[in-house]
């Protein structure tokens, strides 16, 4: 079997890429210079030359709370046109198995919690993620879309807040828990006192490493037929993928700066904004499938910070 897997530069691609290279599977890689996504004619050419068999879509324009605020015309532009390039060309080229990787801001800002697949599409989006959501929606029903015509075998799931090894540690572009990293380790070698944090610090969120998604995510893919539609519906049938245990932003933040080593004082910031107040994904489906996550938040952040650090000590930028 040829797999390919857009964006393998980044994190979850990168992890599930790792994982299948584990197992010997045989992978076609290309970097965004060597094929860019946003391009009809570059992705209809490398499916017709390439006929991969398995196709994950892991590629994506990401950031957090201020890159989504600040860009959102190129989120939702980027990634639908992404999505729509790679799954329409893989359909146009045979591919018969796909893996589409979304994301848990798909919900509600007041859904239910924990947020359950049905959740899907019965309320009002957070509106400082609207435009990314709205095209990973786009994404789902786009699959679910080509099955039902074409019959094909495309799937989709549902990370919450991934984190890990590979993560974007940017002090403006990053998500919440790099971005603490970063800012508590640079606090604590830099003898800085305090560390002032958006938000209330209220807000609660869950946290999956990513090697968990990357494991998840190829055993939902590897799931016979019979399986995976037992446990879902031709037009709701996303599986969520999380840990199914939050913690609060202050929480985090308390255990960030623990790992780190910053003793310094935590300032929240009311003025900025928390998003939604909460964010707990659902994860009983993917359980009656078979999987749950095995990685601890804490030792999942230890490793992270220590992978952090090694970049750091070779110059890396990030």
């Amino acid at each position: 079997m040829k797999y390919f897997v857009a964006g393998h530069c980044g994190m979850v691609g990168g992890a599930i890429s790792r994982q299948l290279q584990a197992r010997g599977a045989k992978l076609v890689q290309r970097t965004r210079t060597e094929l860019d996504l946003t391009d009809q004619s570059a992705v209809r050419t490398f499916m017709q030359s390439e006929r991969p068999d398995v196709v994950v879509l892991a590629a994506a324009k990401v950031g957090g709370i201020h890159a989504n605020n600040t860009y959102p015309a190129e989120f939702i532009y980027e990634n639908m046109i992404i999505q729509a390039n790679v799954i329409h060309q893989a359909f146009a080229a045979g591919v018969e198995r796909l893996l589409f990787l979304g994301s848990s801001c798909i919900y509600p800002k007041f859904a239910t919690q924990p947020m359950s697949e049905s959740a899907l599409l019965t309320g009002p989006l957070e509106p400082t993620n609207e435009p990314y959501a709205i095209a990973k929606i786009a994404g789902i029903k786009l699959c679910e879309s080509y099955n039902r015509q074409y019959g094909t075998d495309y799937r989709s799931v549902m990370p919450t807040n991934l984190y890990g090894p590979g993560d974007n540690f940017h002090p403006e572009n990053s998500h919440v828990l790099p971005a603490l990293i970063r800012r508590f380790h640079e606090a604590a070698q830099n003898g800085v006192g305090e560390v002032v944090i958006w938000g209330t610090g209220e807000p609660m969120r869950e946290f999956l490493h990513v090697d968990d998604m990357a494991e998840a995510s190829l055993f939902v893919l590897d799931l016979d037929k019979n399986s995976y539609n037992r446990e879902t519906t031709p037009m709701l049938s996303h599986v969520n993928v999380g840990s199914g245990k939050d913690i609060t932003i202050q929480k985090l933040a308390e255990t960030i700066a623990d790992v780190t080593g910053f003793s310094g004082k935590l300032t929240f910031d009311r003025t900025r904004p928390d998003g939604s107040p909460r964010k707990l994904m659902d994860v009983n489906r993917l359980a009656k499938m078979g999987w749950k996550s095995k990685i601890a938040l804490k030792n999942g952040i230890r490793e992270t910070y220590e992978w952090y650090l090694s970049k750091q000590a070779s110059n890396f930028v990030g």
